[in-house]
């Protein structure tokens, strides 16, 4: 499918909703309206882009010029009310079923009648969303990999209801972001999250159950199983909340004990340990 010009809104100005803005200005080419209410997180999200973007251009990926075009389609907007009129919001706010139902509700209530609604849930049921609006045809999952300007991989969900044409527009922008698009059922953790949790949620056990520590663990994973990062660490850097939130998804949708999440994870998670964003998760930071 062409891909037009767009104005593309992005909910939620944290690492994965920074890295949206940034692939849907470069190399997508679209016009970008970046939208947080913490205005401190939205200028933290800006500098976080222009770094990106110099790094990228230092190491010959693009060019300053275009680099600074990318930063020229970025706008910082701290209203919902300002992506009104773009033609696809994608939310990326924390993995919190009711959150994410609350925004979308209230979108579906501003958005032009045209705009598609996405969601980057790693998770959460993408027709339980769509039923918080009265467009589910026009509501659909759209997946990104951390970090987002780096990763390749973005999962395509479409709803029970999503209209096929709102899947074929969602996949030519997330090619047009030079991602590779891979479709995945409306079922909890979808493909990569059902076979990765259990993984994280297992390295998690076998530090609880002192079969190794957690630098045994990371170096069996990284060196007798070639994985570019140890299962812990890994969590550590999607956020120790946001696993257990996938996890108790995983739990409570399939009924399956597999799922059940570790209680030392729940543990760190009770004490603040979140992993690298909060300074201090399995390993300190």
């Amino acid at each position: 499918m062409k891909l037009n010009a767009m104005t593309i809104g992005v909910i939620g100005a944290g690492q994965m909703g920074s890295g949206i803005a940034q692939v849907m200005a470069w190399p997508a080419m679209q016009q970008v309206l970046l939208f947080d209410a913490n205005a401190a997180a939205l200028q933290c999200a800006m500098a976080g882009i222009q770094t990106s973007l110099s790094k990228l251009a230092s190491k010959g990926q693009l060019t300053e010029a275009e680099a600074n075009a990318a930063l020229a389609r970025l706008k910082p907007v701290q209203t919902l009310e300002a992506l009104a009129h773009a033609e696809v919001i994608i939310e990326a706010v924390p993995e919190i079923e009711a959150l994410k139902c609350k925004i979308f509700s209230e979108l579906d209530a501003l958005a032009d009648p045209e705009t598609i609604l996405a969601s980057n849930t790693s998770s959460i049921s993408i027709t339980r969303l769509a039923a918080a609006t009265n467009r589910p045809e026009q509501v659909v999952g759209m997946h990104f990999m951390n970090p987002v300007p780096l990763m390749k991989l973005v999962e395509l969900i479409p709803g029970l209801q999503t209209a096929p044409q709102t899947s074929q527009r969602v996949s030519a922008l997330a090619e047009a972001a030079g991602k590779t698009v891979v479709a995945a059922r409306d079922m909890p953790g979808f493909i990569a999250n059902r076979v990765l949790m259990p993984l994280l949620n297992e390295a998690f056990y076998a530090l609880y159950e002192g079969i190794g520590s957690a630098e045994a663990i990371d170096t069996v994973m990284k060196l007798g199983m070639n994985h570019p990062m140890g299962p812990l660490q890994l969590a550590d850097f999607i956020g120790l909340d946001t696993v257990l939130e996938i996890l108790n998804v995983l739990h409570t949708g399939l009924g399956d004990p597999k799922y059940r999440p570790c209680p030392l994870l729940a543990q760190y998670v009770a004490a603040g340990w979140l992993g690298k964003k909060s300074g201090r998760g399995v390993y300190m930071y």
